[in-house]
Formats: structure tokens, sequence, C-alpha cells
């Protein structure tokens, strides 16, 4: 979601030869680092190329692109540009042809919250192959409303991109009569158009950008055809699902005590938005069940990342379970989600405070391979960081898996710089 601030500055960051050639134990790779300021680099997405599982995409707020060819060791770093401005919650995807795309929100007049014209829009840049080049970027229509919080899946045999975010009436505005609602667009040719966006979700929320907003979603393809979006409001979660791509109902899949707006101490502000995927690996056991994560924070247990699945489409979700039962009563927040499609191994990364005192914090990567009934765990990150409640450390961080390839990526403050890694695990073949 967008970064109130009158004036960013970023460093550019080109990386070298970070670390030495990747032996066969796993390792953590810093891509980017600078000041921290208020707001700093944050909110990092990451996408493994599914033509060629050594090219790996990456961003991070407000306009950083990173690329690498060897799997993630080394990384160059861009500057995005668009005439529609390019500011931040950036959402990155390499569909099954080898084109990048990278989502963000949108500020035409370049005076970000200085011009009403802010948020106006969606807008998708594309690039093809590491060779490319980004095009000015291609937008969803424009309502005189205001749009927020993306996220993007691809149809796994059409080739079809889904797009969906919050459209607020006003944004973050206590005025009773403006509503915030989840929509859905699709692009058919490769994200140089988009589909006449629709309301999809039948509940409305406040424009203040709190529990009482609709936020948080995430779309998946199923299996036939479907399309599932969850996404949170109030105490509950979500999820909008369409078998035909015309007709929508929303089904609540559980209560979410804390709402999707937490806080922890160093995040003053902390997302538990759901995350949607699907398994499409055709000879898993699992093939097309549906899995919401989500985070949560209860007195007992302190912060909780949980899981919830549907085998039928979506109509009937199963209790929530932890994927941290390790974790014990340590805090576990900031989920993200994945699941690999050639294999149905599902891969989930995460903060975590087990065996640490105060706001020190470490990254964690959890691996499922029964379909979220069991998980292993372990850290992932170099050494704990400490985060501060004066820096933003960003709605989330996330990961992606292709063909064994999985690439987490987070986001670290030490000694006043942020700084954006991801971890280099490939599975054993």
């Amino acid at each position: 979601m967008p970064v109130k601030i009158h004036q960013f500055s970023a460093i550019l960051l080109t990386a070298g030869a970070l670390l030495s050639p990747i032996h066969s134990k796993a390792q953590a790779v810093k891509i980017h680092e600078g000041p921290a300021y208020k707001t700093g680099i944050c909110e990092p997405s990451i996408a493994v190329d599914p033509t060629n599982a050594q090219n790996i995409y990456a961003g991070s707020v407000l306009d950083n692109f990173y690329q690498s060819t060897d799997g993630g060791q080394n990384w160059t770093t861009e500057k995005l540009t668009s005439p529609y401005g390019v500011w931040g919650d950036p959402v990155l995807h390499a569909d099954r042809t080898g084109r990048i795309y990278f989502f963000h929100l949108s500020d035409p007049e370049g005076t970000n919250w200085r011009s009403d014209q802010i948020l106006d829009r969606m807008v998708c840049q594309t690039k093809d192959g590491p060779e490319g080049t980004f095009n000015e970027g291609s937008f969803t229509a424009i309502n005189g409303k205001k749009h927020d919080k993306e996220w993007v899946a691809e149809h796994p045999t059409k080739g079809t991109i889904g797009l969906s975010w919050t459209q607020f009436d006003s944004y973050g505005t206590e005025d009773p009569n403006c509503k915030s609602t989840i929509l859905f667009s699709e692009s058919t040719d490769r994200g140089l158009s988009w589909s006449t966006p629709v309301i999809i979700s039948k509940k409305f929320g406040d424009c203040i950008d709190d529990d009482g907003t609709a936020e948080g979603a995430v779309p998946a393809y199923g299996i036939k055809n479907a399309r599932y979006i969850g996404w949170a409001l109030k105490d509950s979660l979500y999820v909008s699902r369409s078998l035909d791509g015309q007709h929508w109902e929303d089904v609540f899949v559980s209560t979410q005590f804390a709402g999707w707006s937490q806080s922890y101490e160093g995040f003053d502000r902390c997302n538990g938005m759901p995350i949607t995927v699907v398994d499409h690996y055709p000879e898993s056991p699992y093939y097309g069940r549906i899995y919401l994560c989500w985070g949560d924070q209860d007195f007992s247990m302190g912060g909780e990342v949980y899981l919830s699945y549907s085998d039928d489409a979506g109509a009937n979700w199963s209790p929530k379970q932890s994927i941290s039962p390790q974790g014990g009563q340590s805090d576990q927040f900031l989920p993200w989600l994945t699941v690999d499609p050639t294999s149905g191994i599902l891969y989930a990364v995460f903060y975590d405070r087990r065996g640490l005192e105060g706001a020190a914090t470490n990254t964690y990567l959890a691996i499922s391979r029964d379909g979220g009934t069991t998980w292993t765990e372990q850290q992932i990150n170099e050494a704990p960081f400490t985060p501060s409640d004066a820096v933003f450390m960003g709605d989330y961080n996330h990961i992606s898996a292709y063909d064994g390839v999985v690439r987490p990526i987070w986001t670290e403050l030490n000694q006043g710089q942020k700084s954006v890694w991801t971890y280099l695990y490939n599975e054993a073949k």
C-alpha cells in the first residue's frame, strides 16, 4: 500500500560479486542496501522464470527492479520509470513465456500526495527476458477512485493474467459514506490491455486503511478455470470465488482475531493479510487444493502463521493449523506462501522470534511435502536484525518457486540501513 511521504530518495546500487559461488549448502544473499529514512527500500517481491530458473527477478519500494541470471548469486539494480508514475507496492511475475511483469501503484503527475491523480489506476510494465527493456506500461480503468494493494496470478494453461486489488472511494478518509471493495481484472494479451474491472466482493469496508477496510486481495486460478481471491475485513477472512468467471460469491474461511492490521515490537504496523495459492502439479495427491495462509495474534500463542485449505473448489475449508508448531509462544508473523507447480511442495517465509529477546528478529523458511499437514523449518538469515517502530518495514515479504528453485525475499534493518535479501535454496534432484 502507498507510503505517505512528500519526498523519496534512494541510492542506486549495482550488486557485483556479492558472495562466492554457491556451494551445495544454501546461503543468504544481500540484493540491495540503502538508507532507511522513515521508509526506504522494503516490500520486496520476487519471481523465478519458468523458462529458465536461473533467471530471477525482484522489485522493492519505491521503484527498484533487480535481476539475476545466475540463480540469485549476483544482481543488477535498475530504476523503473513510467509516464504513469512508479509509486510502490511492487509485484513481480514471470509468465510461462519468460515475460516479466512489474505491477505497481500510480503517480502520473509525479508529485505524490500533492496530486489528486495519485493511485488513480493499477500499472503493469513488462519486458521479455533478461535482455529486454521495460515498456511504459498498461493500466486498468480510471474511474476517479483510488486503487491500492494489488497482487497477480497466471492461468496455468491459458496464460491469462489476473489482477486483484482494493478500490477506495476516497483513500484514508473516515467518511462513513466512503467504501472499499475488492476488484478483479484480466489480461489475455500478456499485459498489454486489461478488462473492465469488476467488483467481486459482496461485503464493503471503510476507507480508513485499517482492519475495517477490505484489503489483502491475492488471486489464484483453479484447475477448472475457477478464480479464487482471498482477502480480509475486520475480524474475518474470505475467499471470493467464481467457477465460471462471471458469477462471484464470498466464502468465509476463518476468524482473524487481531484483524489484518497488527503490531509487533519494532513493527508499528504489520500485515496479516491472507495469501491464496493452488496446487497445479497434476501428479500431486493434492492437485487442485486451494490454500489460504495468514498471520494472526492471540494472548496464548503470540504471533502465529496459519493455514487452511479447500478440496472442493473453495466451498468448504479445513480448520486452521499453525505452519510453525515448533515456534511455541514466540512470535511468527508477516508470512507469504507459494507452491511449486512442478512438484506441489509448499514453501512459506515469515519473520520469527523464537529464542530471541525484545525486537530481535530472524527470517524462517518452512516447507511442507504433504499438502500442509506437516512442516519443516529453518532459519535463513545470517544474523538477527532489530526493526524500529520509527522505520516502516513494509506490508509484505514474498517467495517464489519453480522446478525446485526456491527464492524467498525479505527486508532487514541494520544500523540505519534497510536491505533486501534472498536465500538460495534448491531442492535436491
